[in-house]
């Protein structure tokens, strides 16, 4: 079983919904961790530009460095392939933010934990979506079985961009639907 998230990058505006309803369901402050960013990039020179919006959280990978890198298996992949968090083995060494290649976990000041996202499995074990997919108004996230969500949505799905690491490193369970703009060389983030 491989579940991972698949994100439209053709349908995401970067309204940052997601974003904060992952907060909000994990009562994190605004400036604190974020286990689902969105952050936005531009590329080219004018009159040829383009802006794309990236949704990421972990990716749940089939060989996660943060999994590999936790001296105390607080990280570590559970039977439903998505990796979870124990925090009480936790020494916080900040050793899986180090090696993860995406940024996904992150230091929580105010806890001393370390956040990231879940897969909101207390909502899925209810049988509900994580909290992400359902607030996206561009309906540009879904979760679930890799294979089915290829089905879904078609053969033109990667998790290779340019922005990102190499996806041979950690095998990440992400299918994205690119936009021009992601798969164009010449990106630069910006703040907006």
């Amino acid at each position: 079983m491989s579940l991972g998230f698949y994100v439209d990058l053709q349908r995401c505006i970067g309204c940052r919904t997601c974003q904060v309803a992952c907060k909000d369901r994990r009562d994190l402050q605004s400036a604190g961790p974020r286990p689902r960013r969105v952050d936005s990039f531009e590329c080219g020179t004018y009159p040829d530009v383009s802006l794309f919006h990236l949704a990421l959280s972990c990716n749940h990978c089939d060989e996660p460095a943060c999994v590999a890198g936790c001296p105390t298996a607080a990280l570590h992949k559970a039977d439903d392939g998505t990796v979870q968090y124990d925090a009480d083995r936790c020494v916080v060494c900040r050793n899986c933010m180090t090696v993860c290649p995406y940024g996904a976990p992150q230091h929580d000041e105010d806890a001393n934990l370390i956040a990231k996202c879940d897969a909101c499995k207390a909502l899925r074990d209810a049988g509900r979506n994580p909290v992400c997919v359902d607030a996206c108004p561009m309906r540009a996230i879904e979760f679930g079985e890799l294979d089915e969500l290829r089905a879904a949505h078609g053969g033109d799905l990667t998790s290779e961009l340019p922005v990102l690491p190499s996806a041979d490193v950690t095998h990440p369970n992400l299918l994205l639907r690119p936009s021009a703009g992601a798969l164009r060389e010449d990106f630069r983030e910006v703040t907006l």
